[in-house]
């Protein structure tokens, strides 16, 4: 029986496989194969280049370029070729080496050189580049550029509805009110902030043998300076060299890693619930799409579950997350191989999280702002004047300016009459009356707009 997304066991190949095809190509075991078969291919080259390697000297140029082209058209195909040599040597990174020195030998000039694929390699020299460089790739070509593009969508939105007022629920009460787009605004910043860590978390990667002493490296070439190839090796691969290290590469990064794009995620529940909260007041009227069904017994319902899968996902994607970065870095002694099952789903955790981005980038272009509806809230609660009022009182010396305003408006409705009223009876400067005397809960919005269009 041949897989196909109605077989699949988890969701992100089965039900979501459409959304995942961009993570899939760097995390799926193909890709995983490439990445090892490109570190492999470099460290050749890297011993090919060096001087002090003299059996790898003069290699023709076309080998070279040959052993390039293996990387370059890498294919489905060679990857099941690579699958076949595991199930013969029952390990994953030696039937990479046995591959490359296959398609080597019909090369004539790397004849009597192919014990130099995997040199002096541990297979976590191999897996700890190859992770690094995939989550990189994931990085900087999926995720970042993902939540990009809903920083944007937020912040257009906050410079479109910046006068747009709208109370504030503090506690879940009716507070002081703001306007639609500076709290709109306020996550396009906090997201912003969140992306610059996940964007400058330093990936990492080592290339030191066995238990990271350079033990057969120095046996075989002890005037080569292997701290400094390897050094140049790592950073030729656009990560930073980690330097002293057991048999694994510690894990530390990836810890960094899942616990800044877990920050990114925490932003995105929160924007998550603000948005079915609008939803759910009328402030966000969702637009009708022909031939939808919002629910299977109540025709009327337009649900707003492009949030609350994004919701759900998030949801899966954090503890993915924060169980690695407390997992990965924690090893017995020089090695044990935890880690390995747990990397394996380093995709899984960052599909979820992709498919949440995809999923409020939809639901937010599937909205429109009731003003009217807003507006309207509004209207109906002026005693949110009663701060405005009781400051003015403070600075003109007006004792129990506090206690007034309470016994005026706490756990009551009041009218604009009553506030009114009130106001003309403040021992306060005409200029101070008026100004009070021309505010509304729709007008009493304080630098608002201004914050909204400046984000």
């Amino acid at each position: 029986m041949s897989l196909t997304p109605l077989l699949a066991l988890s969701p992100v190949d089965g039900r979501y496989a459409s959304r995942c095809a961009e993570l899939r190509g760097i995390f799926s075991e193909t890709g995983l194969i490439r990445a090892r078969v490109r570190v492999e291919a470099a460290w050749l080259q890297a011993l090919a280049q060096h001087p002090g390697i003299t059996e790898l000297k003069d290699l023709p140029r076309q080998d070279v370029v040959a052993l390039n082209e293996i990387v370059a058209h890498f294919s489905d195909t060679d990857a099941a070729e690579v699958k076949q040599l595991e199930r013969e040597t029952n390990h994953d990174v030696k039937a990479v080496e046995y591959f490359l020195k296959r398609r080597l030998a019909a090369r004539g000039g790397w004849a009597g050189r192919l014990e130099f694929v995997h040199f002096a390699c541990t297979s976590e020299d191999i897996n700890n580049l190859a992770y690094a460089m995939m989550c990189q790739e994931a990085r900087d070509r999926v995720l970042l550029p993902r939540i990009q593009t809903l920083v944007e969508s937020l912040r257009a939105m906050a410079h479109a509805h910046a006068d747009d007022a709208m109370m504030s629920r503090t506690h879940g009460q009716p507070a002081t009110p703001t306007t639609l787009g500076k709290e709109i605004a306020v996550f396009a910043y906090r997201l912003r902030q969140q992306a610059g860590g996940f964007a400058a978390v330093l990936i990492r990667g080592k290339c030191n043998g066995a238990v990271g002493n350079y033990n057969a490296h120095t046996v075989a070439y002890p005037e080569v300076d292997w701290p400094s190839v390897a050094r140049h090796f790592v950073e030729s691969l656009g990560l930073v060299h980690s330097p002293l290290t057991t048999q694994i590469e510690p894990h530390d990064w990836t810890a960094e890693y899942c616990d800044a794009l877990a920050r990114i995620d925490s932003v995105l529940i929160d924007l998550c619930r603000d948005l079915w909260g609008y939803v759910s007041l009328g402030y966000f009227r969702q637009k009708i799409v022909a031939g939808e069904t919002g629910s299977s017994t109540m025709p009327h319902k337009v649900n707003p579950i492009d949030f609350e899968n994004a919701e759900g996902n998030l949801g899966l994607a954090n503890a993915l997350l924060r169980f690695m970065s407390e997992k990965l870095p924690v090893s017995r002694w020089q090695r044990d191989l935890s880690d390995s099952t747990v990397q394996r789903n380093l995709g899984v955790a960052f599909a979820h999280a992709d498919m949440a981005v995809q999923s409020i980038c939809r639901g937010l272009s599937r909205v429109e702002v009731d003003t009217a509806r807003m507006a309207a809230d509004l209207e109906g609660n002026w005693e949110l004047l009663a701060e405005p009022i009781q400051t003015v009182m403070r600075r003109y010396g007006i004792t129990d300016s506090y206690e007034q305003l309470k016994a005026l408006t706490r756990g009551r409705s009041v009218d604009s009459q009553a506030i009114a009223g009130f106001i003309a009876g403040l021992p306060i400067p005409e200029q101070a009356r008026r100004r009070l005397t021309e505010l509304s809960p729709a007008r009493y919005i304080g630098l608002a707009a201004r914050l909204a269009r400046e984000v």
